[in-house]
């Protein structure tokens, strides 16, 4: 006789009798709590913006990290805890600057993606380096690669990562997600793509947009000598006067 689903779900190396392991899909869910992050992949670049929460008036916005860089070419926008997040970025730098420094190549967007996830699939092992239970934790991995192509991974708690023109993550990725579908087509310019970015996030922020509650994360071809970088405050005030 089958187990009831609550002796099932406390363990993160046993299939239910239906095939599903529960403790991931808890990781997923712990994902929509997060603040939601937009990524958008064009011709020209990749963009990301992600929404700052800011709780109490006390509280130094740039404090919130939610946009991090990875490499020269490669940053990524975060969603769900924050603090498990901080492991997989440190493994994707240290493996970015491991290839770099061993083969004198940059590694590709797609080849750090696969590297963070073989590191969040290690959850459960008997091993000190490993977790207990999977990361909660949703990634936007954007860059341009060595050969010109620009490229937008998304990568879940199960380790699963996938290519995507335009993506959203957290609280509010349903509904983002849909205007992207609606609006996102990929003869857009990186400009498009960030004010698409930023009309998304300002759909499905509860609180008004400024240049303190959110960030803006580009690497574009002609854009900084193609590095990924954060846009400053003032950058990210005069692309909100054009929405």
């Amino acid at each position: 006789m089958f187990q009831s689903r609550s002796e099932y779900d406390r363990g993160v190396n046993v299939f239910s009798p239906e095939g599903r392991i529960f403790q991931v899909e808890y990781a997923i869910e712990a994902i929509k709590l997060g603040s939601t992050a937009v990524g958008v992949q064009t011709k020209d670049g990749v963009c990301l913006a992600v929404e700052r929460r800011i709780t109490s008036p006390l509280m130094i916005p740039a404090s919130i990290e939610k946009i991090v860089e990875i490499d020269d070419k490669i940053g990524c926008a975060m969603s769900g805890l924050i603090a498990d997040s901080r492991i997989l970025i440190d493994h994707a730098r240290v493996e970015a600057q491991s290839h770099w420094f061993t083969y004198n190549e940059k590694m590709t967007v797609e080849s750090v993606t696969q590297s963070v996830s073989n590191l969040a699939l290690s959850f459960g092992e008997n091993d000190r380096n490993s977790m207990s239970r999977p990361f909660g934790v949703a990634i936007l991995m954007a860059g341009v690669d060595e050969n010109g192509e620009s490229v937008l991974l998304h990568m879940d708690p199960s380790g699963t990562y996938l290519k995507y023109g335009a993506k959203a993550i957290g609280a509010g990725s349903e509904g983002a997600q849909a205007t992207l579908e609606e609006q996102y087509h990929k003869s857009m310019t990186l400009d498009d793509g960030v004010k698409l970015c930023l009309n998304v996030l300002k759909q499905v922020m509860e609180e008004k947009m400024s240049s303190t509650n959110i960030e803006v994360g580009i690497c574009g071809k002609d854009k900084a000598n193609g590095k990924f970088h954060l846009l400053d405050k003032e950058a990210i005030d005069n692309l909100l006067k054009t929405l």
